[in-house]
């Protein structure tokens, strides 16, 4: 009994040191997965002709091509069941490792590094911007959408009240009604910085894409590597 007390009072005061450097974690982490997130969907968009973070987008773009008679490439009508099966696969990744909370969080996060990583290298040696309705460009589509899939599984398997890091119309709309709502006595600061960074975040992403696209052309995959490989390093 003796030596049971002992253990537990070594091990409680290592609760209190932790738990502050997880908590700061968790407030930065999606604001950076919602800069990689818009990066990868910039990229994916200007070099390889589609959304690999923006499922909704390609569903749109889907039905119009087919409204108009137009052709719809393998890489739209792939993404949606693409994304799917990542979902799924990082969900079962979860349940076959037993991992929980942050070695969970740090498992995933590992996992995306490794498939924008993927893509990067997959892109340096295939050049897939040079055709993109070709067969090279849909592979690196589909390796870039898995990464997005995981990421977004990783965030309600982990960080489960956090919002989303790659559709910014839910996060806009959260930071208007609580901004509005800043007279009233429930209004939350936190929440409206929470929406704004996440914002900012993906916007600066954008950009930098962008940029990196125009000038490195398939380089630019290396920008999201190197921040989710900053992700993974933190954590």
């Amino acid at each position: 009994m003796s030596s049971v007390n002992s253990r537990t009072a070594h091990a409680s005061p290592e609760l209190p040191d932790d738990q502050p450097t997880l908590s700061r974690f968790q407030e930065w982490l999606p604001t950076l997965l919602s800069a990689i997130a818009g990066m990868v969907d910039v990229i994916g968009f200007l070099s390889l002709g589609i959304f690999t973070a923006h499922i909704t987008g390609n569903i749109v773009v889907i039905g119009a091509l087919v409204v108009h008679h137009n052709r719809v490439s393998p890489a739209d009508i792939l993404a949606i069941p693409v994304f799917v099966l990542a979902v799924a696969a990082t969900w079962l990744i979860a349940k076959a490792t037993g991992q929980r909370d942050r070695r969970l969080m740090r498992l995933l996060l590992i996992i995306q590094f490794l498939l924008i990583t993927c893509v990067w290298i997959f892109s340096v040696i295939t050049k897939p911007s040079a055709d993109p309705d070709g067969l090279m460009a849909t592979i690196a589509a589909m390796i870039a959408v898995t990464s997005m899939g995981c990421q977004f599984a990783l965030l309600r398997l982990t960080l489960r009240a956090a919002p989303s890091t790659a559709v910014m119309t839910g996060n806009l709309t959260n930071a208007v009604l609580t901004l509005l709502d800043s007279s009233s006595q429930k209004s939350d600061n936190r929440q409206l910085r929470g929406a704004l960074d996440l914002l900012i975040g993906f916007f600066v992403g954008c950009v930098a894409a962008a940029a990196a696209e125009m000038y490195l052309g398939d380089w630019a995959w290396l920008l999201p590597a190197a921040l989710a490989a900053v992700a993974v390093a933190v954590s």
